[in-house]
């Protein structure tokens, strides 16, 4: 999965909505976008449209509201936005033809979009492209009831045959295809089958599950936990802080403690914008070291691989997965352990012609961390040399793998079982720290405790 540091995007201009108003008892379930024009995933829209509306499934307090992004993608505004109605709003735009814009509805950062009675509204992702506007048809061709049909049919295939985590989810299949079957069989265009996929799949909960038509990702589940950290207080706290990019910032202690930030370990990392990492170990850091993977969500779990390597003498098991196989059990029966391969061990070996560190490491992790960055932290326990500090991690491990569907839409599900070295699965039990430490989001804003809490063991 995608991650970055401890913050959002630029926001779009955000009204509070007076959250103490509205007690915790009056609170009800969260709402959710029901419909956006246009929509998560939508391409060839017409860039003379001039505001894109947005529908919830309930009315909305009208005092508030969350338009997150930033940058080029994020859409040009032609005014604030405004309510329509309890369930509508409305954000004027001036778009530009063939461009590729993107927007979220409530984000990490600001969560102002609530429900009458305050309770902040799911995370809503708009990702959509805009035509030529010289009345050419929009690309890709409108599927047909047929190659809807075959999608719905191959859709059922892959989960019962090659989702991992089919039955770790207990989820009523049969049940939820009858459901959403005639939806996905009606859908006017790839897009609308993928938004209508996503529905029917969110039921899973499961982050390594998304689907995509042509560039466009669609997601299933979002999750709403923050980074237990703050990069402000970071910033003060850490002597010589320095931010070298996305991906790594550093600092060092007056007493030799050396402090290493990984935000991320995104494909993009790899080369340039991971070498301040190497470079800081490199230095040394005599009376120990701080990694702090806080922030971090995963992303490539080789390149993670390629720095735990600096801090393991030999070859060390740090995970175990087996595979969805419909190949071996006969049928390919979902279920119990028919349908998978044989478990195989993951193991982290010493990184020829990087820097290597054999000094106390103080790692620290919280409900933020997944992914590969679980793996990441795995290795680190492998080492022998790693203590962890902070909270017990999200628990999430896929290993997605795409499955193309007859009508242009393709889904990601996951491949793999993850487990702990001593065969406990890691999805949704996560990796409990040495050293628990847990805090509001209060305490971070004024001293970090997780950091304290390390510095104290590599002193002591």
């Amino acid at each position: 999965m995608r991650s970055g540091p401890c913050r959002a995007r630029s926001v779009f201009p955000v009204l509070a909505a007076a959250a103490a108003l509205f007690p915790a008892a009056v609170l009800g379930e969260a709402p959710k976008v029901v419909k956006a024009t246009p929509d998560n995933g939508d391409s060839g829209v017409d860039p003379a449209l001039k505001e894109i509306r947005v529908e919830f499934d309930q009315d909305m307090s009208t005092t508030g509201y969350s338009v997150c992004g930033g940058g080029d993608a994020f859409p040009k505004t032609a005014g604030r936005p405004r309510w329509a109605d309890a369930r509508t709003i409305v954000i004027p735009v001036k778009l530009e033809p063939d461009h590729r814009y993107e927007l979220s509805i409530n984000c990490p950062a600001a969560m102002n979009t609530k429900s009458a009675g305050g309770e902040s509204a799911e995370r809503y992702p708009i990702s959509f492209t805009t035509g030529s506007g010289k009345g050419g048809k929009a690309k890709g061709k409108k599927p047909t009831l047929e190659s809807n049909h075959a999608a719905v049919k191959e859709l059922r295939r892959a989960i019962d045959e090659d989702y991992s985590y089919r039955d770790l989810r207990k989820v009523d299949w049969e049940k939820l295809f009858v459901e959403h079957a005639p939806k996905l069989e009606r859908a006017e265009s790839p897009a609308a089958f993928a938004r209508a996929a996503a529905r029917l799949l969110e039921s899973a909960k499961d982050l390594h599950v998304w689907l995509k038509v042509g560039e466009q990702t669609i997601g299933t589940y979002t999750r709403h936990v923050p980074p237990n950290c703050d990069l402000k207080t970071l910033a003060r706290e850490v002597p010589g802080w320095r931010r070298h990019n996305d991906c790594v910032s550093t600092g060092r202690f007056e007493d030799g403690i050396g402090y290493i930030l990984i935000a991320t370990w995104s494909p993009a990392s790899r080369g340039a914008a991971l070498e301040p990492a190497f470079e800081a170990l490199d230095g040394g850091a005599p009376r120990g070291l701080v990694i702090d993977v806080r922030p971090n969500s995963g992303g490539d779990e080789l390149l993670a691989r390629d720095f735990a390597g600096c801090f393991v003498s030999k070859p060390a098991v740090y995970s175990r997965n087996d595979r969805r196989d419909a190949s071996v059990g006969g049928a390919g029966r979902p279920g119990g352990s028919r349908g998978f391969t044989a478990p195989l061990d993951r193991i982290v070996e010493p990184k020829k012609g990087r820097p290597a560190y054999r000094g106390k490491v103080a790692v620290l992790i919280g409900a933020h961390c997944m992914s590969s960055c679980e793996s990441f932290i795995l290795m680190m326990k492998a080492s022998g040399q790693g203590r962890l500090f902070g909270e017990r991690t999200y628990g999430s491990s896929g290993n997605p793998k795409p499955f193309e569907l007859p009508n242009g839409v393709t889904v990601f599900l996951p491949s793999w079982r993850d487990y702990l070295p001593d065969g406990t699965l890691l999805e949704g039990k996560g990796i409990e720290p040495d050293v628990p430490v847990k805090a509001d989001a209060a305490a971070f804003a004024a001293k970090d405790p997780v950091l304290k809490a390390a510095l104290e063991w590599l002193r002591g």
